[in-house]
């Protein structure tokens, strides 16, 4: 264990090293306008820019049940986006750097055109996210962990991008976002071999008060018509209710969410507190925790790398986490640090028992 710690630690030193240089050029301008470089065309109610993001992740897992290291690639987004008017539209490929070249191409994320009508109502049509719960709804660039908690991971469609028509809008202090997609998991554009879903969320800001100066407040409906495909959950439906709250540099996350079961899948049922604390404009503290169970045995399955260590299904999950965040550009460049304790039981007792430690230091940009 003590040498696999090392060599992780080695594997770390790049992030570090990144994090450091960065912190003492972060305040100037000249930094920040590099961001400005994406931009193609902007004139005459024309906007064109090139969109992408670059992620990388180094972990290193103790678990009762073993250890697991990595350092990759977690993510290279790259295409355009533009707007013309009332029109806007964005084409993006997902690439995975871990790849040999000529292999990296993975699918197509956003493939869509919208038309704004006015602010109560855009529509958009072809691939484009689809997001619900606490993390679900919140895109991978502006998350405040290196990864989507637990509860997201077992109730959100992680495909994330399908093909379909949204409506979304804002009528005074409430926005909705309405949709039917295709469960098609296509690489690119698709709509055979698969069924439905619908999404339907709304969102209330709170007027400040006392003991907030921003607040909202969020519920998102998921009803999947079940198909044998293998590209949403097998559920027949999900609710969440999730809000954030910010009074000065303190904020609170959090999220109850249910999910009902269909295809032999148990209910579920979790939710996820989150509050962070923005010490200056370039480091915040974020703390996490998630409860997740299950109606039934085998309900619950791990997060992204604990689950290397342990695959089976479990039915109880606690989850603490503790990290420190280094926003150099905001959002647009920020280091992640974080530490996480996980905890899985097993009623059946065959093969979903787990629990471990873990340490991310990960690096997220984008443009």
């Amino acid at each position: 264990m003590q040498k696999n710690m090392k060599k992780h630690m080695k594997a770390l030193l790049p992030f570090l090293i990144l994090g450091v240089s960065f912190v003492s050029v972060a305040e100037e301008s000249s930094f920040k306008d590099f961001w400005k470089h994406a931009e193609i065309y902007d004139k005459n109610d024309t906007h064109v820019k090139f969109s992408g993001r670059l992620q990388a992740d180094s972990v290193w897992v103790d678990a009762d049940q073993g250890e697991y290291s990595d350092l990759s690639w977690r993510r290279f987004r790259f295409g355009v986006s533009g707007s013309h008017g009332k029109y806007a539209g964005a084409l993006e490929a997902d690439i995975n750097l871990n790849k040999p070249l000529g292999e990296q191409y993975n699918r197509l994320t956003d493939a869509k055109i919208s038309y704004k009508y006015s602010d109560k109502l855009k529509v958009t049509v072809l691939k484009q996210s689809t997001g619900f719960t606490l993390d679900g709804r919140t895109s991978s660039k502006k998350l405040l962990t290196p990864q989507r908690n637990n509860l997201t991971n077992n109730l959100w469609f992680t495909k994330e991008y399908f093909t379909g028509v949204s409506a979304k809008g804002s009528i005074s202090d409430w926005s909705y976002n309405a949709g039917i997609f295709s469960s098609d998991d296509s690489d690119e554009i698709g709509f055979t071999e698969a069924s439905y879903f619908t999404l339907l969320s709304a969102s209330k800001k709170l007027a400040s008060s006392t003991y907030w100066d921003k607040a909202t407040l969020n519920f998102d409906y998921v009803y999947n018509d079940l198909h044998v495909d293998g590209n949403t959950k097998s559920l027949n439906a999900v609710y969440s209710f999730s809000s954030k709250f910010s009074k000065n540099n303190y904020g609170l996350s959090t999220d109850v969410s249910l999910g009902d079961g269909g295809f032999g899948q148990s209910n579920i049922f979790g939710f996820v507190v989150m509050p962070h604390y923005q010490m200056t404009e370039i480091t915040q503290w974020v703390v996490r925790y998630t409860y997740l169970t299950s109606a039934k045995d085998n309900g619950l399955h791990l997060g992204r790398y604990d689950k290397n260590i342990v695959s089976d299904k479990g039915d109880k999950y606690h989850e603490i986490y503790g990290g420190f965040n280094f926003l150099f550009n905001s959002h647009k460049l920020k280091l992640h640090t974080g530490l996480q304790y996980a905890k899985m039981s097993d009623s059946a007792a065959d093969g979903g028992k787990y629990g471990g430690l873990s340490l991310t230091v990960a690096v997220r940009s984008y443009w």
